[in-house]
């Protein structure tokens, strides 16, 4: 089977909804430390209605953004969201160093977050900070093992064969030697 070309882009932005605009951005830009750098205030017929909303941009480095949408009319909001169940494995996850990790957790627990809405994890490849914003929305924080080339070069070269056995019924973890 011959493989699709692979695209070469950047991240624009990932977008969520949220109910208390005020609280996400005082979290992403006075504690996590994302500026905001855009408010686009729309009012646009979408999906059989004029809705009217606005959506805020928090630059997460390189010109890529998070974006968060709100509502002024309570029927769209709850239409729209935030409707997903809070789950761990719904989450946005950025790559930070040390000395950034570090200084956000920092923050973090200067800001009152502990567990469950801040908590810690070693992957192995990885050293992650989680952290629940005020819409709910995890992000986390990820710092990666010194030996991150190596590690993903082995993944790389049986992604497919680990993929056709974890199908095929057999689900043994692969990544023993890191949960020890």
């Amino acid at each position: 089977m011959a493989m699709a070309p692979r695209i070469r882009t950047r991240l624009h932005h990932n977008a969520h909804v949220t109910t208390d605009m005020a609280a996400v951005r005082h979290f992403y830009e006075d504690i996590i430390g994302f500026p905001l750098v855009a408010t686009w205030c729309e009012k646009t017929h979408l999906f059989g209605k004029e809705r009217v909303y606005m959506h805020c941009f928090f630059d997460i480095g390189d010109g890529e953004c998070l974006a968060y949408f709100q509502f002024a009319d309570e029927e769209d909001q709850q239409e729209f969201g935030p409707e997903l169940p809070m789950s761990g494995f719904r989450h946005l996850a950025v790559k930070v160093d040390q000395a950034t990790q570090d200084a956000l957790r920092e923050r973090v627990a200067a800001a009152g977050y502990e567990e469950p809405d801040a908590y810690f994890l070693q992957h192995g490849y990885c050293w992650s900070l989680y952290v629940v914003d005020p819409a709910g929305m995890i992000i986390e924080f990820t710092v990666d093992h010194e030996d991150v080339d190596a590690i993903n070069a082995d993944q790389l070269g049986k992604a497919h064969s680990e993929l056709q056995r974890w199908l095929a019924g057999d689900h043994t973890p692969n990544n023993e030697q890191f949960h020890r």
